[in-house]
């Protein structure tokens, strides 16, 4: 049994206060007996991909050379709890990337995860701000089990998906900025459909709120889901800030996947014309 949890919250106004709700959210999780904690994307400033405004390239910084990379590198040694940190990377002037970095429950940086689909859409101008991924899906070995992370838009796509199933991930953690009146009919579909196909636990994280640079209403309603589609406990507020803590039962994994063998079954020589196209 692993005790996990997820953060959605609203934009403070500021960067500095954004990363002091996240630590006390790490702290309040601990509390509760928290073992992993993922944040949501671009955690710590507000959905600036709202607008096109290079004065938003200001919040990318080097992972994991970084101050925010190292400020939680402590806290997580300090609590003893694995962190997903959603960021703006800055690999060097004029490479940006939306990252996930992955810090074990010792403190140390295991590595990263770069968004592989970058939308370019009304009121999501991700482009402007990122390069597409070039991380592959990594697969993180934790104190907690191996963990994955697949960022919002890129839920879409279920490539990424079974390329972490066939890494070996348990729990893949899908921090996101989606909005209300636009993905919301998707947002109890397509991750749990995940979890059933790849036969692991998914987490799916969302912020909530109108925030000052657009109209986007961000609707929360974070939860995790097993691999038989079922939600582990209640989905969050659409409204509120929220700390999500849920206990998951990992022998399900084993369950579920002697019950249907998705993996022996695949037939990947037959799968190559998918490339092609």
């Amino acid at each position: 049994m692993i005790r996990a949890a997820v953060f959605q919250t609203a934009w403070t106004g500021d960067k500095e206060s954004m990363i002091q709700v996240h630590e006390q959210a790490a702290r309040d999780a601990a509390a509760q007996g928290a073992q992993v904690l993922c944040f949501q994307e671009l955690f710590y400033g507000p959905y600036f991909c709202q607008v096109q405004d290079p004065a938003f390239y200001e919040y990318a910084e080097r992972i994991p050379e970084g101050p925010i990379v190292r400020r939680f590198q402590a806290l997580a040694k300090e609590l003893g709890i694995v962190l997903v940190l959603p960021m703006y990377e800055e690999e060097q002037p004029g490479v940006l990337y939306n990252t996930a970095a992955v810090i074990d429950a010792d403190g140390s940086y295991l590595g990263k995860y770069r968004k592989t689909h970058i939308p370019q859409v009304r009121g999501f101008w991700e482009k402007f701000y990122f390069r597409p991924g070039n991380s592959g899906w990594p697969v993180f070995d934790t104190k907690v089990g191996r963990v994955g992370v697949y960022i919002c838009y890129d839920r879409h796509f279920p490539e990424g998906w079974r390329a972490l199933g066939l890494a070996g991930a348990e729990i893949v953690f899908n921090p996101s900025a989606t909005s209300r009146g636009l993905s919301g009919y998707l947002w109890q579909l397509e991750q749990p459909a995940a979890a059933v196909a790849n036969e692991y636990f998914v987490a799916a994280i969302n912020r909530v709120g109108v925030e000052e640079y657009g109209d986007n209403d961000f609707y929360g309603t974070s939860y995790f889901v097993d691999p038989e589609a079922q939600f582990v406990g209640e989905v969050a507020s659409d409204k509120e800030s929220e700390l999500v803590v849920r206990d998951l039962d990992m022998a399900k994994l084993r369950e579920v996947r002697d019950r249907w063998q998705f993996y022996r079954d695949r037939a990947p020589g037959t799968y190559g014309p998918l490339t092609d196209l």
